[in-house]
């Protein structure tokens, strides 16, 4: 794909939602790192639900360390991995306390020192809670990033790096969320919404039977 065309698919993912929105509820960063922490393997919706009423009761490093993982896990027990999950979050809340004094850092490499966060977790909390240039490759945006062409790529860091590489960089620090949304809502896994697509004509996708 050629940069012409890029610019003119970020152009229109632009157009159409001016500022993109991670769908994870949060207000603050330590909010957002929780949440996001808490999506792996999990939908959104789920996570806010959970979320809705553990942020109210403990929505700080402190208060949810004072929770123990067993209480802990009374709010988020309808998510996926919850055991594991409240595991390191508890022990996240207490690095934080320790060595950042209850904030978030904003570095990946003190991130990914955290339980529980990887590269892509660092890389949300990097680039929507501090609006840094940083692209977090999820299912979603790996999907969209190789059928369209956008950024083809093995591998999910492959396809990070071709991604800060190749989108324009007036769009790169809210391509994270068009990529996401675009992969849940219209290019998605099993059937693309090719007919309802505003990049179609754009897109390098080869249309298969198995996917019409």
């Amino acid at each position: 794909m050629n940069a012409a065309k890029r610019l003119e698919i970020f152009r229109r993912l632009h157009e159409d939602n001016p500022e993109p929105k991670t769908e994870l509820a949060y207000s603050t960063p330590f909010e957002l790192l929780i949440a996001v922490t808490l999506s792996a393997q999990a939908t959104d919706v789920s996570v806010n639900k959970a979320t809705a009423k553990l942020f109210p009761v403990a929505n700080t490093p402190q208060a949810i360390y004072d929770l123990g993982v067993a209480g802990l896990s009374e709010y988020i027990k309808t998510i996926g991995l919850y055991n594991s999950k409240a595991k390191n979050v508890i022990e996240t809340c207490r690095l934080l306390l320790e060595r950042h004094n209850g904030e978030v850092p904003e570095t990946r490499e003190e991130l990914e020192a955290l339980p529980g966060v990887g590269r892509k977790t660092a890389n949300v909390v990097l680039n929507t809670a501090f609006r840094q240039l940083a692209m977090a490759v999820d299912t979603h945006i790996f999907r969209v990033s190789n059928r369209t062409g956008i950024a083809p790529g093995k591998n999910v860091l492959e396809v990070e790096h071709k991604l800060m590489k190749f989108v324009p960089k007036e769009f790169l620090l809210d391509s994270h969320h068009w990529l996401i949304l675009h992969g849940r809502y219209v290019c998605q896994a099993r059937k693309p919404r090719c007919g309802s697509c505003r990049i179609e004509d754009l897109c390098e996708y080869k249309h298969k039977t198995s996917d019409d």
